[in-house]
């Protein structure tokens, strides 16, 4: 990290860069931690600690960018959207081929979120780490029953709307 040189407290110092205006560079931020979304993994057998520990893990690492991103409405259009999708297949292989494009186009709605600055990146790894183990109607469930476990464990450790 680099030592505060510059004669303003409280701040690294400003690059130079065009006029008398400091450029700041990236790295100068606060950036939260990268999560880890490798033991979100469903099918076959289901980690006893998938819902509770990992869905936690998870939510402490969103919840750490609270700077105008990750709001709970906005994840929450996510889940909604995920709950929505699994009721509309239940346990039916050909209601789930049928709304496996939906399913995927998700990656696409948290990328665009993720562009206007509604999400941060450490929620499109998520969503798109979950997305990714769909692979049948009980997985679309698993994922589901995922999202609920980790929205519940958001609202303590996200930020308040």
């Amino acid at each position: 990290m680099q030592r505060n040189t510059s004669s303003r407290p409280g701040g690294p110092p400003p690059h130079q860069g065009r006029g008398d205006r400091p450029q700041w560079r990236r790295d100068d931020r606060e950036t939260a931690p990268a999560i880890d979304v490798a033991p979100i993994r469903f099918g076959g057998e289901i980690d006893p600690h998938l819902y509770s520990d990992v869905a936690e893990g998870a939510a402490k690492t969103v919840g750490a960018n609270q700077k105008q991103k990750n709001k709970p409405s906005q994840l929450r259009r996510f889940y909604d959207e995920l709950v929505m999708l699994q009721e509309k297949v239940g346990a039916d292989k050909d209601r789930f081929e049928q709304q496996k494009p939906f399913i995927q186009m998700l990656k696409a709605k948290v990328a665009y979120a993720k562009g206007r600055d509604k999400v941060d990146e450490n929620f499109e790894k998520l969503l798109r780490k979950v997305v990714d183990e769909v692979t049948d109607p009980e997985t679309l469930k698993q994922a589901k029953l995922f999202m609920e476990a980790f929205m519940a464990f958001y609202k303590v450790y996200g930020p308040k709307d």
